[in-house]
């Protein structure tokens, strides 16, 4: 019997029935208006609806893969920034509405999870996985396993501090790498610099409208020249690539899976972090060790908490 996969993101709540092979039956796709618990709870709940009801079979559990630190199994969400949480018990919650079994995880060991069974993975027991988009994401399995660690927040590289007491991030505390080199955090510093008013480069690329601002912005303006817009795009890419290097190091996996909005969208940053892991990494971590681009897409996370539940 197939399961059920949910991604929850910030935006919107997408629901998935997938087979046991990591095919997707139906989907469905829902915005969030309110972000209170209850309400996402509902907007969750009639993805899902719509999703079964498409694929016209039940399913016998239920997978989320959420953007947030989560307490172990216990479906409750430490720190969401996204949705502005914190201590929700949202399995409990999705348990009660939906009336099926329901797993918690991280986007990212759901996004992993996803790959290593119907995407870049197959094939490897042993794979750290790294996205860059809104935020700073990471995943490890080793000998086929999820490692999620004592506490249930392992691979939370976007929380490793690489400024002491710098720029605040998301999750509240201060020197995160999520702070600097995640995409909104991008478009933050980015739009800091616009708003100077310096950077005459900026100002031709986007009339001076913030709205216009994205990661792709920023790194147009390194490439022609903007000396402080440079400066923010080296300084990320260049704390992306150490942080990674040193987890191949540590980890010692045989596939690094890159993925994300920003090293999708921005060549110039994925090509620094392969070339940092190739500088930085020990050697001996580096023997054999496959780079490659997550194959799924917006659907790894939804095929891997599927197969998670």
């Amino acid at each position: 019997m197939p399961t059920l996969g949910i991604d929850l993101g910030g935006t919107f709540a997408r629901a998935a029935v997938v087979d046991a092979k990591g095919n997707i039956i139906a989907s469905a796709k829902m915005a969030l208006g309110e972000r209170s618990p209850s309400a996402v709870v509902e907007s969750i709940a009639h993805a899902a609806k719509a999703a079964v009801d498409a694929a016209g079979m039940p399913v016998q559990g239920c997978g989320v893969g959420a953007a947030g630190q989560i307490h172990g199994e216990s479906g409750v969400l430490a720190v969401a920034p996204n949705l502005g949480w914190r201590n929700v018990p949202l399995g409990e919650l999705l348990r009660t509405r939906l009336g099926y079994p329901v797993r918690v995880v991280n986007d990212l060991s759901a996004a992993a999870w996803g790959e290593l069974n119907a995407g870049a993975g197959r094939g490897s027991q042993d794979m750290y996985t790294v996205f860059v988009g809104s935020g700073v994401g990471s995943a490890i399995i080793a000998g086929n396993k999820l490692v999620t660690g004592g506490g249930g927040v392992a691979g939370e590289l976007g929380h490793i501090k690489v400024v002491p007491n710098g720029r605040r991030c998301g999750c509240g505390e201060l020197g995160c790498l999520e702070a600097y080199a995640g995409g909104h955090n991008l478009i933050a510093q980015t739009r800091e610099l616009l708003a100077t008013g310096r950077s005459h480069v900026l100002m031709e690329l986007t009339g001076g409208d913030p709205a216009r601002v994205t990661p792709v912005t920023l790194e147009q303006a390194a490439d022609a020249g903007d000396t402080e817009a440079r400066e923010i795009y080296e300084r990320a890419s260049l704390m992306l690539a150490v942080a990674i290097a040193n987890q191949v190091t540590v980890l010692n996996p045989a596939r690094l899976i890159l993925g994300g909005g920003v090293l999708t969208h921005c060549p110039g940053i994925r090509r620094r972090v392969v070339e940092g892991v190739q500088a930085f990494a020990s050697t001996t971590s580096r023997e054999g060790l496959l780079i490659s681009d997550a194959e799924l897409g917006d659907d790894s996370g939804l095929i891997g908490a599927a197969l998670l539940a």
